[in-house]
């Protein structure tokens, strides 16, 4: 714990804000207190346990707690979508021991392998780098086909999900981008999918979304008959958080700006 703290106090010499750092720091703290009184029984909503140690938005946290609510099996992770494997939801999972395989189509370095992921291909990376069919935790960030991609994966099974949603999109519509197996985000309000049309994708796969992180990024599901007990039932609309970046109009966080490409109904 002690070297955990000397690193989140090194944020502001590592480039970050005053402020971002203290909050982080903060939230750290919290984190711990909350841990060593109440272990993981303390329910709530899962952004309540944000903790960052090298994730974007608090991540590492919130993994931390789900694990603790549903426990352990393989300590297996498959990260599509690491970046070059410094800020990604994996990394810290590694230093407590954790195995698994992380893939990016833009870096390749010891820990991510370098391959485009699309849909017609996830299932042969997977069974190349001889990932277990069942597995503790899947992560995608990829800023596009996310919910394609999750879709094609039939024969691997995580026991809980982190996926990336597009928030510009309103909690009731279910929308994603049209697949495109080449697709680059452009900058524009034109990536991924919605929380809702991810949380349908979820409930035919058994499923359930058990939260959101505050910024409105990142969404966690649990494979049901593991969230039974564990994590109540809750509506999209109860646990979309809004974009807590981008552009910002009238002094409100507004997301990235409209495309004029439509998204698909699903």
């Amino acid at each position: 714990m002690k070297a955990e703290f000397l690193r989140m106090s090194g944020y502001e010499l590592a480039g970050f804000p005053k402020t971002e750092a203290l909050k982080w720091i903060g939230k750290y703290v919290i984190f711990k207190i909350k841990k060593r009184l109440w272990g993981f029984e303390n329910s709530g909503e899962v952004s309540d346990w944000e903790m960052r140690m090298y994730s974007q938005n608090g991540e590492d946290g919130i993994i931390e707690y789900i694990f603790g609510r549903i426990g352990i099996a393989n300590r297996y992770f498959v990260e599509l979508g690491t970046g070059e494997g410094n800020e990604c939801n994996s990394r810290y999972l590694q230093e407590k021991g954790w195995t698994g395989l992380g893939i990016d189509g833009n870096y390749k370095n010891e820990f991510v392998k370098n391959e485009w992921i699309t849909r017609e291909n996830v299932e042969k990376l997977l069974r190349k780098y001889r990932v277990p069919k069942e597995f503790d935790l899947l992560s995608i960030d990829l800023d596009s086909n996310d919910y394609w991609i999750w879709k094609a994966m039939t024969n691997f099974h995580p026991r809980a999900v982190v996926i990336e949603y597009n928030s510009c999109i309103p909690a009731d519509q279910s929308l994603t981008i049209a697949y495109d197996p080449k697709f680059i985000a452009d900058g524009s309000n034109y990536f991924g999918a919605s929380l809702k049309a991810l949380d349908k994708l979820a409930g035919v796969k058994g499923y359930i979304l058990v939260g959101c992180e505050s910024r409105g990024v990142n969404a966690f599901f649990v494979r049901a008959d593991l969230a039974r007990g564990k994590f109540a039932p809750a509506r999209v609309e109860e646990l979309y958080r809004p974009p807590q970046f981008g552009r910002k109009i009238d002094g409100r966080w507004a997301g990235y700006p409209a495309s004029d490409r439509k998204m698909v109904e699903v």
